[in-house]
């Protein structure tokens, strides 16, 4: 299974109220902090309190909203912070995590 397995929007249709709404919620707040400080992660390196359902729940709106790229390897999934986002919102991941911590 390759990354085209994962639906990932194209940068050009990510939308700011998209973005903010999926940085709303704490747990997803953490998981784009961490990606900014370690760049790509497995799923099961987060340390979180959820289910993994939940978990992956999370990581779907991130995903949807342009956030984050995931992909295979192997039996594992791999998540990481979508390069782009930063050319489409200069700035906007290192205010808003900047304020959350």
């Amino acid at each position: 299974m390759t990354q085209d397995a994962y639906q990932h929007p194209a940068i050009e249709d990510v939308s700011l109220p998209e973005v903010l709404h999926a940085l709303s919620d704490p747990l997803r707040l953490s998981i784009v902090a961490t990606l900014r400080g370690s760049g790509e992660r497995g799923w099961g390196d987060f340390d979180t309190s959820v289910a993994a359902s939940t978990l992956s729940h999370h990581m779907k709106v991130l995903r949807m909203a342009g956030l984050i790229l995931n992909r295979r390897e192997g039996t594992r999934c791999q998540v990481a912070l979508r390069p782009e986002i930063e050319t489409r919102f200069p700035g906007l991941l290192a205010t808003v995590v900047g304020l959350a911590g």
